[in-house]
């Protein structure tokens, strides 16, 4: 595979200035709302902020790519006196958690930094951010180059680890003869 330059687009989170507000769940499920902003419902938003109350500790943690496995890692983290496992801070929408999938029908969520037509300046979870803690960030790096997997690909093969293929075969042909 060739080399070649991509710009790779990130959020940068300071827990440190994180207060938990919550305006960046709000936001983003609203403007993912069908039309956009006619309704917030944070289970749909692609950025999700997890809170020890008791430590006054808050993390922002926006939606990755899907994996179609569980992880192997099960590792401890103990900050501050608390233990977190890799879950708690994990990126992606995966089989074994709830945690960035569409609340309804399963599928997985992806943060896609509020890319639309006209396109923003940066995500709306960092415009709306009250305490200055997401920071967007451009910046140019050197990757393989890889064919991506469609949108509607990742979606078909989340439904199919959710129901079976055969469910899910089953549930299009019934579609195609409605048509």
């Amino acid at each position: 595979m060739s080399k070649a330059k991509k710009t790779v687009k990130v959020i940068t989170i300071d827990i440190e200035k994180c207060n938990g507000c919550r305006a960046c769940e709000v936001i983003c499920s609203s403007y993912h709302a069908e039309p956009k902003y006619s309704s917030n419902n944070p289970a749909r938003s692609r950025i999700r902020v997890i809170r020890d109350p008791l430590k006054n500790i808050f993390l922002p943690v926006y939606a990755g790519e899907y994996t179609p496995a569980e992880c192997m890692g099960r590792n401890k983290y103990i900050i501050d006196g608390r233990e977190y496992s890799e879950c708690d801070f994990c990126r992606a929408s995966c089989p074994s958690r709830d945690a960035f999938k569409e609340p309804d029908s399963g599928l997985p969520l992806k943060c896609d930094m509020c890319e639309d037509d006209p396109t923003l300046e940066e995500p709306l979870c960092v415009q709306w951010c009250l305490a200055d803690a997401l920071v967007y960030e451009e910046r140019e790096e050197e990757a393989e180059e890889e064919p991506k997997q469609e949108d509607m690909e990742i979606g078909l093969r989340a439904l199919a680890d959710k129901y079976g293929l055969k469910e899910l075969v089953s549930a299009v042909a019934r579609m195609a003869q409605k048509e």
